[in-house]
Formats: structure tokens, sequence, C-alpha cells
């Protein structure tokens, strides 16, 4: 069921329930939601500039993270662009205001609300991933390719210089060399080359098919195992904050559960939520 001119769900209703089956959806301008069960689709839609991501999109990106973050029967979020293509970049149609803003830039801002989204995240890429949509598909937990999928960094190509916090997590992902040969180079990588190097996970033909599964194992999993291993991966859970977490665990009954689903063999009933986190 596609709910239509009243949706259920909208990114203005934050907090707000909606059916826990079916699929509900909601167009916000060039980016469009869709909700299937506990994952959250994001799809980039911008046809006559190849995906390109606008002022507006940007802006509206951390706005719609917002509201599926707080939307606890979401437990995974997918990124994607329509029509073959992931992202061609950013709309550079406003010129000065991304060189006056720097690493401050409405793009930096999306990427860095995506990067800290609670919940897993995966990039379904096909086609062109290129400069901002590269910087949003490294802002992902994961990365999953279609074969056509190509990958590049193109600041040298136009006299810019790419965002520091964007460049530090390309390099964290596929390391000093090859980050300064994308960077360098500007020139395009194929999947399979990205593969190789760490910039993707998997390469599939069945891209959709393949994500829809990662998607519902990941929520099927404890959400407080997840969330814990998400923030302790990313660097950002000090010593306070993991002993919290190892609380968490003896208190929620999370662990109790899942042990005693594994001794009976069958599925277990996770019930911890991220919104129950502090």
């Amino acid at each position: 069921m596609v709910v239509g001119p009243a949706p259920l769900w909208s990114p203005d209703r934050v907090g707000a329930r909606r059916p826990a089956e079916g699929v509900v959806s909601v167009s916000d301008a060039e980016l469009t939601v869709e909700v299937t069960g506990a994952v959250a689709t994001v799809t980039i839609r911008n046809p006559a500039r190849r995906n390109a991501m606008t002022p507006d999109m940007w802006r509206r990106l951390p706005v719609l993270l917002d509201a599926l973050e707080a939307d606890p029967a979401v437990r995974a979020l997918v990124l994607t662009g329509a029509g073959g293509t992931f992202c061609a970049g950013a709309d550079l149609g406003d010129l000065d205001e991304l060189l006056d803003a720097g690493d401050h830039s409405i793009a930096v801002v999306a990427e860095e609300r995506l990067a800290a989204f609670a919940k897993p995240t995966v990039a379904a890429v096909q086609g062109p991933c290129v400069g901002g949509g590269c910087q949003l598909a490294v802002a992902c937990d994961l990365r999953v390719a279609a074969p056509d999928a190509r990958f590049g960094v193109p600041p040298a190509r136009l006299g810019l210089v790419y965002p520091a916090p964007t460049t530090r997590r390309l390099t964290r992902l596929v390391g000093p060399a090859t980050a300064k040969f994308l960077l360098f180079t500007a020139e395009l990588i194929d999947a399979e080359r990205a593969l190789r190097v760490g910039l993707v996970d998997e390469v599939v033909d069945d891209l959709a098919g393949r994500v829809a599964a990662i998607t519902t194992a990941i929520a099927q999993r404890s959400q407080l195992s997840v969330a814990a291993a998400k923030e302790i991966v990313d660097d950002r859970a000090g010593p306070a904050r993991i002993a919290w977490w190892h609380r968490k665990v003896r208190d929620s009954g999370e662990a109790r559960e899942g042990v005693a689903a594994h001794r009976e063999r069958r599925a277990p009933n996770f019930a911890w939520s991220p919104s129950d986190r502090p």
C-alpha cells in the first residue's frame, strides 16, 4: 500500500507513528522518503542534472534524517538515486556560497548529519557517484554498488578544495594512497576497482535485492548491539559511554533474550530501540 496525498508519516511530523506493515511514501522537493517495514529509503531525484544535489536538497536532508532517526520503527536507512544514477555531485549554481562557506557549507552539514545518523545506513550505488555524491556515499556505514557504478572526487578539475571532514573520512575508508590518487587525478574509477580499494563493500548484479537482504538482516538484529557497535567503530564512544552500553546490556534484557532464543532455536524478540538511549 502506498499512501498518497495525506501521508501517515512525514518529515514534518517528527516521531509520528505509521503502519508497521506496507509502504508509506512522501516526496519532499527532489528527495523522496519511502518507509517499508523497518527500512527507510531516501532517494535522490534530479533527473535533469543526473541527480546533482541542489542547495535546497542539501538543506532538507538533515531534516529528513532527524525525523527518521526519531521514528522508533525505522531500524535502517538506504540512500540511493533514481533513474540508474546515484548522484553526479553538487549543483554548482551558487558558487559564491560554496566558496564562502568552506568546511561549513550546507553540503558538509548534511554529510556530517548522515555520518552521525544513529541507525545503520547503506548507500545503494548505480551509475555515477561523483563529488557530492561520493561525499554522501562515504558518509554511509556500508556501500553496495552495481557493476555500472563509477566513483570520482573532482575538486582538482574545478579548482576547489574538498572539505576537510570529507577528505579525512575518505582517507579512513580507502587509505592515504588511494585518497591521494582520487583527489590528485580526479579520475573516475569503476566498481571493481572501488571494491579492491575498499571504497565499496560489495559489487552485485541485483542491487535492490542485496540491499534489501542486508537491511532486513540488520533490522532483525539487536539494535542495542548494532547501535553500540556503530558508535565504537566510529570512535564516538569514550570510556563512560562504553560503560553505559555495557550497563544497558545487563539492564535491557537483550542479552538474556538473545541467549534464550539461541538455546531454544527460535528467532529472538529484541525490543530495545535507539530512542531508548540518552
